[in-house]
């Protein structure tokens, strides 16, 4: 059961970062074809993308560290079984 939910967390984290990247590009037409300028909308992508990358990363990287974890403690399971 715990398998099915990390499961589809991950599958939630990336339905998210797909959005994220849709809502930033949309962002970023919408400001630079409504008199925003040329240079916000792009100042929009860049950074937006950078924000992105960093927040779904961080979110990858806390589900590495969980299954990380997960394995480490079966791998001493198995050791101390041995003895």
């Amino acid at each position: 059961m715990r398998s099915f939910f990390i499961g589809s967390f991950e599958i939630l984290i990336t339905i998210l970062v797909v959005v994220m990247c849709v809502g930033v590009v949309i962002s970023a037409l919408v400001t630079m074809t409504t008199g925003g300028g040329f240079f916000a909308g792009l100042g929009i992508l860049i950074f937006g993308g950078f924000y992105v990358v960093v927040t779904a990363g961080m979110m990858y990287l806390f589900l590495g560290i969980h299954d990380n974890t997960k394995r480490t403690a079966e791998a001493l399971e198995r050791m101390s079984s041995l003895k």
